[in-house]
């Protein structure tokens, strides 16, 4: 069976103070759907957001960031065993951090563990470990995260989950005739070192994080997949039965020598 890494961001998973149960229950409805055709692993933000739900611990040190990602991880993952529990799925949680990937014994132990969750039909679960993360060795988001799990624990395809419906050719919450790509076979250098934006308190990323993601794989002969965490069954009908009416699909182009 294939696999595929779903990453899911905090503007989906939180609704400003609080978690949003009701879409990380659409969230866990639609993996359970996609999981008829691919082992996935979930590559999972919010625990920061989580543990701001419980206290509300200065957001802008480094230190209380690392706090908060101590206090949500646990309420994070919590949430998920629940929602997952009513389609008898098991998640499984492990966190990672830049040195993981820079360690050949780390990567491949991490690796193993993974092969063997998904032999047994369980759901990895990852994230960064935020806690004990500093500003030299932390990913930064999860955009580039998921993409190195990708590569590195062998899934075919990264399926990013956005609040927008793809890439488009200009900011579409500034200029009504933007243009979504449905097909980008490659990323030109400046759009990749251009400032991040997120759109939300807790968020890290932005587009540009994305476009890193894609263009890390696309290097490497991977995909990506980048939609709408809204449209959840836009995205069940292109992973499933190749509909592709929505959402901007990062394809490396092969060489022919």
């Amino acid at each position: 069976m294939e696999r595929i890494v779903i990453k899911v961001g905090t503007a989906l998973l939180s609704d400003k103070e609080s978690m949003a149960r009701d879409r990380i229950n659409n969230l866990a409805e639609f993996i359970a759907h996609i999981r008829s055709k691919y082992h996935v692993i979930l590559v999972s933000s919010g625990a920061i957001a989580a543990g701001f739900s419980v206290s509300k611990l200065d957001k802008t040190t480094l230190p209380k960031r690392q706090a908060l990602a101590a206090l949500g991880q646990p309420i994070l993952m919590d949430i998920y065993r629940h929602c997952f529990q009513r389609f008898n799925i098991l998640p499984a949680q492990l966190l990672l951090s830049a040195y993981d990937f820079d360690s050949r014994k780390r990567t491949t132990n991490a690796k193993n563990a993974i092969d063997v969750l998904l032999e047994h039909n369980f759901l990895p679960i990852i994230n960064e470990n935020d806690a004990t993360a500093t500003k030299e060795i932390v990913f930064g988001d999860n955009d580039r995260l998921s993409a190195h799990v990708t590569y590195f624990f062998d899934a075919s395809l990264l399926v990013i989950l956005s609040d927008i419906d793809g890439y488009y050719d200009k900011d579409p919450h500034k200029f009504l005739d933007a243009k979504l790509h449905k097909v980008v076979s490659n990323i030109q250098q400046e759009q990749l070192h251009t400032q991040a934006t997120p759109n939300m308190e807790f968020a890290t990323g932005g587009i540009v994080t994305k476009l890193q993601a894609a263009h890390f794989l696309m290097q490497r002969g991977k995909s990506m997949f980048l939609g709408n965490a809204f449209n959840l069954s836009c995205i069940a009908d292109f992973l499933l039965d190749g509909k592709h009416e929505s959402g901007t699909l990062f394809k490396a182009v092969k060489s022919n020598t």
